[in-house]
């Protein structure tokens, strides 16, 4: 058995085989980087190597040093986990060359796989169904016209080399064709170092599913039944089931054989994922292999009762399948929620930042990068824990609350539900990599009882200061559509921005929800200046109109008032009563009532509800950081001689730290309010920095490749007498 694994990764990833590892007695060595020197993934390690500086490319992308890692802590395998390396047959030939084990599929079968054109045409081989699409894979835009006339449009162009949607256009016309090409190409080159494209025809709305397949080095291939995977943004999934909705027996029998299918013709060997998508008369289609763990694999875990990692493991060091396709059962649902440090109310911006705070759900598998005791990894005096230790004393990122499934005799996941509940201290999201963070997983006997569980535990969450989509995410499992299981992968982008009369679908909050959080943030930071009983009367609402009588109030008259500020807009608060453990505040003109109690152990924080959500708010030294079921409200005080906003500021800013990718504009340059100005790359993602107003670039402070910021100054712009 091997007996020493390099994790080649980073966070909850890597923190999820190390469970595995611990539990199976197997030691593990950890990798960070300068940004990572602290990082929760390195607890229970035996050995932790530095492999470079902050950026990935110059640590967790770095082959050399990963494979110079492994070797120098007398490892004999390397798992990569998912992202970064994992789909790299450099890398996987280069462990193999080192003579470790590789977790994974052979060099050769990544690179089949990862090549959009060769994969199309051996699954087509293989009697797989593909869509209508281009032989091969060009940069030509001549050859892609061709292409497209040939298949008619709506056509979508995919970089041959890419993952995760990055790069893809749709495009509708053969006038539109040249302006997606070269975006399509430049994307392609500057993200995968390969520009050519490949053209298949567009299915409008599809559903996505993907199916989980093992192999061994013995000839056996098994499936472990289908995901469903419909609801993304940006081509990416931040929510899936496990098994599909409503995909009628015919459709699942033939998704599972099709699979397991093109996985014999291969050889395939360890872990895979064959991903299909479906049209609106169910007809299935092959998209693509992903020759890897995959993110949402605790969802097929939960249903299954089997560790994957325990499989990959065992597959690699020369055993066989430790259960046949008859012996592999499943077992009511489970739905997974992805939570990501982005801000969903600005075209899901990546949002890298420090959480006050972090509190995790009850009742739910959490998989999280950090955990809820604030310990994390210390360096200074941390030791060599032992194979089977557990990471901080509990199974915080495993553990189930649903009890045993089948599989190998009992549940993979033993060891008691996570006890949440408790508070624990700050955490860092950094923005060198991946905005997500962490993972919860509900499993039920059937798919609404999945979703009744996993609901109260996403808005259950806190990590106060952080901007993160777990509002988002509590609305989206709300959506009719999404109950009644109706998706396909434009719903979310329907439901956020999707077009007027599309309300009934369950459309996540638009301005007028946004406004009502900041009057229910402002209540709740309000009801915080309330001092506790036997307390020095400092709270504003003390002082010139006199200290209130805490059980007695005016149910009418606000007793008092405190001025809060959201961005450039104020707000008014005022105490008009309270009645047992609840306050009661009035906003503006919308009343509320509030329930406070302060956290035990952490000085400014508490946590309640107002009206029938959850809030948690820490003051802060610039005013009150609120999560108002999971949407991030921060609020400052301003007294009653503060004016509005201030002059308008000239300067265009990065809304985020990351790299200068793309300069769009030049000094002397025209341009309309909404234009692009630069490109910053942050968090694996390029966001496009917009001119807030028309007018002309009169500086330019930044250039390509450099490092901002959030705050930095990039352009200087000189508004138009008009927009000034």
């Amino acid at each position: 058995m091997i007996k020493r694994v390099l994790i080649a990764n980073r966070g909850e990833i890597a923190r999820r085989i190390a469970r595995t590892c611990r539990r199976l007695g197997i030691e593990y060595v950890a990798v960070h980087s300068d940004a990572d020197r602290s990082s929760a993934h390195l607890a229970g390690a035996v050995e932790r190597v530095r492999i470079g500086p902050a950026a990935a490319a110059e640590s967790y992308l770095h082959v050399d040093a990963l494979v110079d890692a492994a070797v120098r802590t007398g490892c004999d395998a390397v798992h990569p986990g998912y992202g970064f390396l994992s789909e790299h047959p450099g890398f996987a030939a280069a462990v193999a060359e080192a003579g470790l084990v590789w977790v994974g599929p052979d060099a050769a079968t990544i690179t089949a796989m990862g090549d959009k054109s060769t994969a199309r045409a051996l699954m087509a081989a293989a009697g797989v169904p593909v869509l209508p699409g281009s032989g091969t894979a060009t940069e030509s835009e001549q050859e892609i016209l061709a292409d497209a006339e040939r298949i008619g449009y709506p056509v979508i162009l995919k970089p041959v080399a890419g993952g995760g949607g990055k790069g893809m256009q749709v495009v509708r016309a053969a006038a539109d064709l040249p302006g997606a090409v070269a975006e399509a190409v430049r994307l392609g080159r500057s993200s995968f170092g390969d520009g050519r494209l490949l053209v298949e025809r567009y299915v409008e709305r599809p559903r996505h599913i993907e199916v989980q397949v093992f192999g061994d080095g013995h000839g056996n291939v098994v499936h472990l039944f289908e995901r469903e995977c419909s609801l993304q943004r940006r081509h990416q999934k931040i929510v899936e089931e496990a098994p599909a909705a409503n995909l009628p027996d015919a459709v699942r029998a033939e998704l599972l054989e099709a699979a397991v299918r093109g996985a014999r013709s291969l050889g395939y060997v360890n872990a895979g994922t064959f991903e299909f998508i479906l049209d609106a008369a169910d007809r299935c289609y092959f998209l693509e292999v992903n020759t890897r763990l995959q993110v949402e694999h605790p969802v097929t875990e939960e249903i299954t009762g089997i560790d994957l990692v325990e499989w990959q493991l065992r597959v690699a060091d020369g055993q066989r399948l430790p259960l046949d396709q008859h012996e592999i059962t499943a077992t009511g649902h489970a739905v997974e929620v992805r939570v990501y440090a982005e801000d969903p109310a600005d075209g899901f911006r990546p949002a890298p930042g420090r959480a006050a705070a972090v509190r995790w759900p009850a009742g739910v598998r959490v998989e999280a990068a950090f955990d809820d005791t604030g310990s994390g990894y210390d360096a200074a005096s941390a030791g060599s824990a032992g194979p089977g230790a557990l990471l901080d004393g509990s199974l915080l990122d495993g553990s189930v609350g649903t009890g045993s499934v089948g599989g190998l005799g009992g549940s993979a996941f033993d060891g008691g539900a996570f006890d949440g509940g408790a508070f624990g201290g700050g955490a860092e999201v950094p923005a060198f990599y991946d905005p997500m963070f962490a993972k919860l997983i509900a499993h039920g006997p059937d798919r609404p009882s999945a979703l009744r569980r996993l609901l109260p535990a996403v808005r259950d969450t806190a990590l106060p200061g952080l901007t993160t989509n777990l509002g988002f995410l509590a609305e989206l499992l709300q959506a009719p559509a999404v109950v009644a299981g109706r998706m396909d992968t434009h719903l979310v982008d329907t439901l956020v921005s999707g077009p007027a009369g599309r309300r009934e679908q369950g459309e996540p909050a638009g301005p007028a929800h946004r406004t009502d959080r900041v009057l229910a943030a402002a209540a709740c930071a309000a009801a915080m200046q309330i001092p506790p009983v036997g307390e020095a009367p400092t709270s504003p609402w003390h002082g010139a109109v006199g200290p209130f009588d805490r059980h007695r109030l005016d149910p009418v008259a606000p007793f008092g008032r405190v001025v809060l500020r959201h961005g450039r807009r104020t707000v008014q608060a005022g105490l008009t009563g309270r009645r047992g453990g609840a306050v009661d505040v009035q906003v503006e003109s919308t009343p509320f009532t509030v329930t406070l109690a302060a956290v035990p152990g952490h000085p400014g924080l508490f946590r309640g509800t107002v009206g029938d959500r959850r809030w948690t708010g820490l003051r802060s030294a610039a005013g009150w950081e609120l999560s108002v079921d999971g949407h991030r409200v921060a609020l400052a005080a301003q007294s009653f001689a503060e004016g509005g906003s201030g002059a308008a500021d000239n300067a265009v800013k990065s809304l985020m730290p990351g790299t200068v990718v793309g300069l769009l504009c030049e000094v002397g340059d025209r341009v309309e309010e909404g234009d692009a100005l630069v490109i910053v790359e942050a968090m694996k993602m390029e966001n496009r920095i917009l001119a807030p107003f028309s007018g002309v670039v009169t500086g330019i402070r930044c250039a390509v490749r450099d490092l901002v910021a959030t705050e930095q100054v990039l352009v200087e712009l000189e508004a138009d007498a008009e927009a000034a």
